[in-house]
C-alpha cells in the first residue's frame, strides 16, 4: 500500500549483462544480454541524455559529460514510486524488463534506467587511455546516482519527502547497497541481488563454489573436467601432443608452450564455459549445469578434453555471431594488448573499463590458488596481476592491487556493511555468493538465500526464455513485501 501523502520513488540499480566469450571472460563478472534475461525489452521508452559532472570530488573542475538514460512512464500514477535501473559494467542499449517491471506495475512506478560511466555510450572522456580512466570508480558512479536523483527530483517537481529505493544485481547490486549506505538522505532502501560486497584480490573461492555446485549435480562431471585439464597439461609437454591440441581446437598461431602466461591464457579460454554454466544455470538450455555435465560424462564424444571443447563450441554456436570468439586466440600478447587505439569498439572499451576497476578497486580474480582448484595450477594470481601492469603501466603492481582492495573494503565495510533497509539476495549455486551477504547480520537488512538459484535469479521474470523456480518465486514475493513494508516507513 502506497502512502497517500507522499510520492515514493524507487531507484532500480542493476547490472547490465552482455555476453562476452573473450579469452578473458573470467576476469570480471560474466554477463548476459538484456534480451536473454528480460521479456519486457520491447516496451515504448524514450532515450535521453543527462548532463553529468565529470569529477564529483573536485569542485573547481566544472567539466561535464553526457550520460545515457531511458525513461518509461506507462505504469506511473500520481503518488506512485519511481524505479531507476542503473547499468553495471556493460553497455545499456535498451530499457530492461524483468522482475522490476513486475514490481513497477504493482506500485504504479515511473521508470528510469541509467548507464554507468565509461560503459556503452556514456564516455566522459574521448580518449581510452589509462590517464582518463582516473574518473572511473564506484565512488564516482555512486555520486552520479546522487546527482541524478537530485536532478530528477527537480525536473519532475517531486516533493522534498520523496523516497528512493535502489535495486541492483551483481556489481550494480553492490552499488545499490553502497548508495543506500553513502547517501541515506537520498536513498530510502535497497534491494541488492547477487552483490559481491567483499573486494578480494585472490578470489579462488569462486572456483571452489563452481566445483561444489557441479559436484551436487554429478561427481563424475567434476572428475571429467579435472581429467580434461590433466589431459591438456600432458599434451602440451610434447610436440606431438601440442599438434593434437592445436588440431582439435583449430589453433592456428605459433605459441611458446614454455611461457606459463600462454598456457594460462589457453586454459582461461577453453574452460570459461564451465563457470558460465554454473553461474547462470539455465535449465533446459545449453548454458546450464545439466547440459555441461551430460556432455562431460558422455564418453562417446571422445576424451574429456575433446568433450570440453565440443561443449564450448556448442555454447558459442548459440551466441550472436558478432560476439563469438574463435578458439585460436590463445596468445598472451593479444590478451594484454594496451588499449590505446581510439577505434576500439564498445565491447572492447567496456572490457577495458572493467579490468581497470578490478585493478584499482575490486580484484575478484578467479584464480587456481585454492588447494582444491578445479583447473589445477594453471590460473595463478600473477597471471591476472600481470594483465593490470601490461595494460595500464608498471605502477599497477600486486601491492597496488592489494592496497586498492583494502581501500574499497575500508570505504564500504565489506561484509560488515552497516546499512539499514537493504535486502541481500543470493543463490547457493552462484559462485559470487562467497563474497556476498547470505545471512542476516542486521535485522533491518535481511538476507535471502535461495536454494538452487544461480546469479541474479530473482531479477528474472517468467518468459519463454526462462523458467522461474518455486524458490525464486517465493524470494520475489518476499522482496515485494519488503518493498511494500519499507514504503510505509518514514
Amino acid at each position: 500500500m502506497v502512502l497517500k501523502m507522499h510520492i515514493t520513488c524507487f531507484i532500480f540499480v542493476a547490472l547490465y549483462f552482455n555476453c562476452n566469450w573473450s579469452a578473458s571472460a573470467l576476469r570480471g563478472i560474466n554477463r548476459l544480454r538484456f534480451t536473454d534475461l528480460y521479456p519486457f525489452s520491447n516496451v515504448a521508452y524514450s532515450n535521453e541524455w543527462f548532463e553529468q559532472t565529470l569529477d564529483h570530488f573536485q569542485p573547481t573542475d566544472t567539466r561535464t559529460w553526457q550520460q545515457r538514460y531511458y525513461a518509461f512512464h506507462d505504469f506511473y500514477e500520481s503518488g506512485g514510486p519511481v524505479f531507476l535501473f542503473i547499468g553495471g559494467e556493460g553497455s545499456l542499449n535498451e530499457m530492461p524488463g524483468g522482475a522490476w517491471f513486475v514490481y513497477a506495475k504493482k506500485y504504479k512506478a515511473l521508470l528510469f534506467a541509467v548507464e554507468h560511466r565509461y560503459y556503452g555510450m556514456s564516455q566522459p572522456t574521448s580518449y581510452v587511455g589509462v590517464e582518463d580512466r582516473k574518473y572511473l570508480s564506484s565512488e564516482q558512479a555512486l555520486a552520479d546516482l546522487a546527482y541524478f536523483i537530485v536532478s530528477m527530483n527537480n525536473q519532475h517537481k517531486l516533493p522534498p519527502n520523496t523516497k528512493w529505493v535502489a535495486f541492483g544485481g551483481s556489481y550494480a547490486g553492490s552499488l545499490a547497497a553502497w548508495v543506500r549506505y553513502k547517501y541515506p538522505h537520498l536513498v530510502h532502501a535497497s534491494v541488492a541481488s547477487s552483490a559481491p560486497l567483499l573486494a578480494k584480490v585472490d578470489y579462488s573461492e569462486f572456483m571452489d563454489v563452481v566445483k561444489a555446485s557441479l559436484a551436487k549435480y554429478s561427481p563424475q562431471c567434476v572428475e571429467a573436467i579435472e581429467a580434461a585439464i590433466k589431459e591438456f597439461n600432458i599434451l602440451i609437454k610434447t610436440p606431438a601432443g601440442q599438434k593434437t591440441f592445436e588440431e582439435e581446437f583449430k589453433y592456428h598461431y605459433q605459441i611458446d608452450y614454455n611461457n606459463p602466461n600462454n598456457i594460462a591464457a589457453a586454459v582461461d579460454l577453453i574452460t570459461n564455459v564451465i563457470p558460465k554454466a554454473v553461474q547462470y544455470d539455465w535449465p533446459g538450455f545449453p548454458l546450464s549445469i545439466r547440459a555441461l555435465c551430460i556432455n562431460m560424462v558422455n564418453e562417446s564424444l571422445g576424451t574429456p578434453l575433446i568433450r570440453l571443447g565440443k561443449y564450448g563450441g556448442l555454447i558459442r554456436m548459440t551466441d550472436k555471431p558478432e560476439s563469438q570468439t574463435p578458439y585460436s586466440h590463445f596468445n598472451y600478447s593479444d590478451l594484454i594488448s594496451v588499449a590505446t587505439d581510439k577505434t576500439w569498439n564498445t565491447k572492447e572499451l567496456d572490457y577495458y573499463s572493467w579490468i581497470y576497476q578490478t585493478c584499482t578497486e575490486f580484484g575478484f580474480y578467479q584464480t587456481s590458488e585454492s588447494k582444491n582448484a578445479l583447473f589445477g595450477e594453471n590460473l595463478p594470481l600473477d597471471f591476472f596481476i600481470q594483465e593490470c601492469r601490461k595494460k595500464f603501466g608498471e605502477s599497477f603492481t600486486k601491492e597496488l592491487n592489494y592496497r586498492a582492495v583494502d581501500r574499497t573494503n575500508t570505504i564500504y565495510g565489506g561484509l560488515d556493511l552497516k546499512a539499514t533497509r537493504v535486502v541481500y539476495v543470493n543463490g547457493d549455486i552462484d559462485p559470487w555468493h562467497a563474497v556476498g551477504i547470505t545471512k542476516t547480520r542486521i535485522p533491518q537488512s535481511p538476507a535471502i538465500y535461495i536454494q538452487g538459484a544461480s546469479h541474479c535469479a530473482d531479477m528474472y521474470s517468467s518468459s519463454p526464455h526462462r523458467f522461474i523456480t518455486a524458490e525464486v518465486k517465493a524470494a520475489q514475493k518476499e522482496i515485494s513485501a519488503l518493498i511494500g513494508k519499507w514504503l510505509q516507513e518514514p
